[in-house]
């Protein structure tokens, strides 16, 4: 029997986004720009390129309709506007939109607890009983699609795989800042645990874990909001539940050929804009030589 395809990817943005106040009090943190696109359209650019035909957003109630307006508005007074001043070649970015894959905007249900978890529950109904891929819109990967990667590892492991997670190995990382993976033994790549924020003696590798899952439903079995499955700070997390999974399930780790690039602080950010700036042929140029009129 044909393994069933990997058709939708859900984007999480439901979270207060305190380190980017007071811009987040009124725009939600991923439809903050980098350059001319806020980052959750490079992350469903990136869906896209892997085969992705549905995305579910799972917003704040304030954000949703940003969400929409972005994703859904034609803005025809806009293009009526520029037709009469012969700059309709402005619009051509504003129409490549709306050749996105379809987009669903929901809300993350208030009464489940807070985490990363939650958005992933919220969206259950549009999953169904289908495999799919779960980012959070603060990490991007320049290079090769992630979603890419991990739907061919998914697509050619056996049925007994429930899951694909990405990794980067990275030696030289400050282990303290983030989840490291632990590899079972006697495999190359079998998911045995990952350990959030470890000291550098008590990491296990140097393999950075990072969003970008893809998880079969069985995960829900993993996610229900109990007392008991609630992690740090009380809250719900996607890599608690993975991990609970890897005990009796297996996931595999698939280290990816592109780099990862995180958006989830200040810092982060305008190295992630300035990498970007410099990698976009539109802007490259000038922007160099900015950049070197600043330093000499």
């Amino acid at each position: 029997m044909e393994k069933q395809k990997v058709r939708k990817a859900v984007l999480t943005d439901a979270g207060y986004a305190t380190r980017f106040l007071p811009i987040t009090k009124t725009l939600p943190k991923s439809m903050i720009p980098i350059l001319d696109k806020p980052i959750t359209h490079y992350i469903v650019e990136e869906c896209m390129v892997a085969g992705i035909t549905e995305i579910i957003i799972v917003a704040t109630k304030e954000g949703q309709s940003i969400y929409e307006d972005y994703f859904h508005n034609t803005v025809q007074h806009i293009y009526q506007q520029l037709q009469k001043q012969g700059k309709e070649e402005r619009f051509r970015k504003v129409s490549q939109v709306f050749s996105l894959p379809n987009i669903i905007v929901i809300t993350q249900d208030n009464n489940l607890p807070y985490g990363n978890g939650s958005p992933a529950i919220s969206a259950r109904p549009y999953i169904g009983n289908e495999p799919f891929v779960y980012i959070y819109t603060d990490d991007l990967v320049f290079g090769k699609s992630r979603v890419t990667e991990m739907i061919e590892v998914y697509e050619n492991s056996g049925d007994d795989v429930y899951g694909v997670i990405p990794a980067q190995d990275l030696p030289n990382i400050d282990v303290t800042k983030y989840g490291m993976i632990k590899i079972k033994e006697g495999t190359e790549n079998v998911l045995d645990y990952i350990i959030e924020k470890p000291s550098k003696e008590e990491s296990p590798s140097s393999l950075v874990s990072f969003s970008g899952y893809l998880l079969r439903p069985e995960i829900f079995n993993y996610l229900e909001p109990t007392p008991s499955n609630l992690g740090k700070d009380s809250e719900l997390w996607m890599v608690d539940a993975i991990h609970r999974m890897a005990k009796e399930k297996t996931v595999l780790v698939k280290p990816i050929s592109g780099e990862w690039k995180t958006t989830g602080d200040p810092i982060n950010y305008l190295q992630t804009s300035i990498d970007l700036a410099l990698e976009n042929p539109e802007y490259n140029q000038k922007f160099k030589e900015y950049l070197k009129s600043k330093i000499n």
